[in-house]
């Protein structure tokens, strides 16, 4: 399927590293526009070789530069209680990608010694870690995210009810994403593309990647999460957020999911409960651990007759 000629191209200099209440736009867009965000990878492009060795995240690397997220976008007639939806009509990665691990971080942090760094080969949908190990790319956009309702500024590098650093595989090409609008235009910006990275990215990072992305954008009218909401095919997703406690993180995602099923959907209850048990799917986003950094959990459910989309159509 063609995809449709962006309209605008915001270029990767054009970027924020927080998403707060005050936020100023790029460009601001009608309904139905398709823009092009080109970004840097998510380490700022610090790492080219793997001679470049990351014992201390906090010393090593220059943190005023990860994650950086391009825009923002703001969406004429965007007003807080809608949803800006965001579709990723395109992902286009470079033809190389990095990755590490360091001591003192991540779910194996005790079993590694030394720091290691990989560069990966990215050729079209095959993912080259050496010549023995490829894996089928799976590009997504790790940092999606719109102001705040208050408060400071929350650094690209945390999630939270605005987004932010959602680490979520299935921010991918065909998804559909429900941003809640918090402050006028909505005021979206996206970044820290992977070429590929699995559910709780483990090590801290993915294949980061530097690349480009068209997005369309669009409104929904009256309705909105507490969290960002992901649209697929065959499902709708949604996420929950906290500190480093993945069990508050999980708790939070199956609230959000069962009141969307009852507010939208008109289940009881005790019916969601049930369906979200028999029916769907709880998974881990990020939690990689021990970190500083946010736990993300997501309910993924199925799209049937009872609850065919996110939000009910008006």
């Amino acid at each position: 399927m063609a995809v449709a000629h962006a309209e605008h191209t915001l270029t990767n200099e054009q970027v924020v590293f927080a998403f707060g209440p005050d936020m100023t736009p790029v460009i601001e867009v009608d309904p139905g526009a398709v823009v092009s965000l080109e970004m840097k990878d998510g380490l700022g492009g610090q790492i080219t070789s793997e001679d470049h060795l990351i014992r201390d995240v906090y010393t090593d690397l220059d943190l005023n530069r990860v994650n950086g997220a391009t825009g923002p976008v703001a969406v004429r007639g965007a007003e807080p209680g809608d949803s800006l939806i965001v579709e990723i009509l395109e992902i286009r990665p470079a033809e190389t990608g990095v990755a590490f691990a360091t001591p003192g971080i991540g779910q194996l942090y005790k079993q590694l010694e030394e720091p290691v760094t990989r560069v990966f080969r990215i050729d079209g949908d095959t993912i080259h870690m050496n010549d023995r190990v490829s894996f089928p790319a799976r590009p997504m956009l790790g940092v999606v995210g719109v102001a705040t309702g208050s408060g400071d500024p929350v650094p690209c590098g945390l999630a939270g009810q605005h987004g932010g650093n959602l680490d979520d595989h299935m921010t991918g090409i065909g998804s559909r994403l429900y941003m809640p609008v918090r402050q006028s235009g909505g005021m979206f910006a996206a970044g820290d593309m992977h070429a590929a990275m699995g559910d709780a990215e483990i090590c801290v990072t993915g294949v980061e990647v530097a690349g480009e992305v068209t997005l369309k954008f669009d409104l929904l009218k009256g309705a909105t999460g507490t969290w960002p909401v992901t649209e697929r095919e065959d499902c709708w997703v949604v996420h929950g957020t906290s500190g480093p406690d993945v069990r508050e993180a999980i708790e939070l995602a199956c609230e959000e999911a069962a009141r969307l099923l009852v507010d939208q959907w008109g289940f009881s209850t005790a019916d969601a409960f049930v369906f979200l048990s028999v029916a769907c799917d709880v998974g881990i986003c990020q939690a990689c651990q021990p970190s500083p950094f946010s736990t993300i959990a997501r309910v993924k459910i199925p799209k049937i007759s009872a609850c065919p989309t996110p939000f009910r159509p008006s």
